[in-house]
């Protein structure tokens, strides 16, 4: 069976994997001991692994460039082919041509008009949220307010009443 690079490439990757894994060498204090040769294998199967990675990465980017490029061809040929068809169209008769620009123009128009009525709609309904959060803050305010100006009337109400006191007791010590 004949090994495709691909193959033998992930096959590298593999036995790299395995030695690494396999090459810790426990000491006297139980901790693993990598000699040069062992970091040199583990940096070296980083380095693939990266090289891999940029690669799919290289890969994917030519893809989609391609998509890209494939994309526009198609939309210019589109392109070509409906202004061809107009052509042909004004063939047939002279005001179709007038026509057929105008539909053009409200087609245009109307799509322009689209995002416009939505965007509207949008606006309307973060106006009418806006404005229902600011009656809603208008509300609490009113009722802080109120609460505000009862508990300074108590607060004047129980001072007078401690003056009163305090003046009564002034008087009955004269």
């Amino acid at each position: 069976m004949a090994t495709t690079p691909k193959q033998q490439i992930w096959e590298q990757q593999q036995s790299q994997i395995q030695r690494v894994k396999n090459s810790g060498i426990i000491n006297s204090n139980g901790s693993p001991v990598m000699d040069e040769k062992e970091e040199e294998m583990t940096r070296s199967a980083l380095a693939l692994f990266r090289a891999k990675e940029e690669e799919i990465e290289r890969r994917k980017m030519e893809v989609r460039n391609k998509v890209h490029t494939h994309i526009g061809r198609v939309e210019e040929e589109t392109r070509r082919l409906a202004e061809i068809r107009e052509e042909l169209e004004a063939l047939v008769d002279p005001m179709r041509k007038e026509v057929a620009m105008l539909r053009k123009r409200i087609d245009t128009v109307n799509r322009e008009l689209r995002p416009l009525g939505l965007s509207c709609q949008k606006k309307e309904r973060e106006y009418k949220e806006v404005l229902e959060a600011f009656n809603e803050k208008n509300k609490e305010k009113s009722q802080l307010v109120g609460k505000l100006m009862e508990l300074v009337s108590e607060s004047e109400r129980l001072r007078m009443k401690k003056l009163e006191e305090l003046s009564k007791n002034v008087e009955s010590l004269r």
